[in-house]
């Protein structure tokens, strides 16, 4: 997750939002202004490209990095089911949407911008990299029953949801003495990281297709499924828990 300012922490501030706001959470009227009136504009070439900071093109290379993997995983599946070599590439990309998402953080931080805009990218892109791409590899190793398309979907709602969820509720969360939240509230969408672990040591294994550990429940029937999609399921609901607290480092 980025620990970026939100939305809605911005806006809780007297219930208006008044735009970036720096790492000891005190609001910079005038990058505020500048960014949102190149957003605004109904004329002028890249407006949308001088609105962004440097935090937020790193974040796009987060994004980047889960659409890869997404495309990498179309490759395999439109290629030959022996040729894995798509499937690591597809489960290489992501470890570098962690590393953007983790650095954007830190850039933020150091130039002392973290606009609003910058957190809404943040929470699309980890969408992305860590809820549609991994989803994209379970379909492309051999989740392919309609019963495991609507795990899998759950799944990625869940990122949804959990992302949606932490934009709107940052500023109730309790804070550090930097301003820093002090938990994340559900396990944070990068943490499906180990989940591609355990789908790149399948594949290692050769434990794709009709080979995916737990074999196939119910063959032949519309409740076809492989029970180890449940796996997905449940890390969507740890995400989305109220009750875990992951404290951040």
């Amino acid at each position: 997750m980025s620990k970026r300012t939100s939305y809605a922490a911005v806006a809780a501030n007297g219930g208006k939002a008044k735009g970036d706001v720096d790492v000891t959470g005190e609001p910079s009227d005038e990058t505020y202004d500048k960014q949102k009136d190149l957003l605004s504009a109904e004329a002028g070439h890249f407006s949308l490209v001088r609105a962004m900071h440097l935090a937020d093109l790193i974040t796009e290379l987060n994004g980047l990095c889960g659409v890869l993997s997404v495309f990498s995983s179309l490759r395999y599946c439109a290629g030959d089911p022996s040729a894995i070599s798509d499937i690591y590439v597809a489960l290489g990309f992501l470890p570098f949407g962690l590393f953007f998402d983790f650095f954007d953080g830190k850039v933020a931080r150091w130039r002392k911008k973290s606009s609003m805009m910058g957190q809404e990218l943040d929470s699309l892109a980890d969408l992305i990299s860590f809820g549609v791409a991994p989803a994209a590899v379970a379909f492309a190793i051999g989740f392919r029953t309609p019963l495991d398309h609507l795990c899998l979907a759950f799944f990625v709602l869940c990122g949804l949801t959990r992302l949606a969820r932490f934009n709107v509720t940052a500023s109730s969360i309790p804070k550090d003495a930097t301003g820093k939240a002090a938990y994340f509230e559900g396990t944070p969408i990068p943490t499906t990281l180990g989940l591609d672990a355990v789908m790149a040591w399948w594949v290692s294994n050769g434990w794709i297709h009709d080979n995916l550990p737990g074999g196939v429940w119910f063959a032949g029937t519309p409740l076809e499924v492989h029970p180890v999609v449940l796996a997905f399921m449940i890390h969507g609901c740890m995400m989305t828990s109220k009750t875990i607290h992951i404290p951040k480092p």
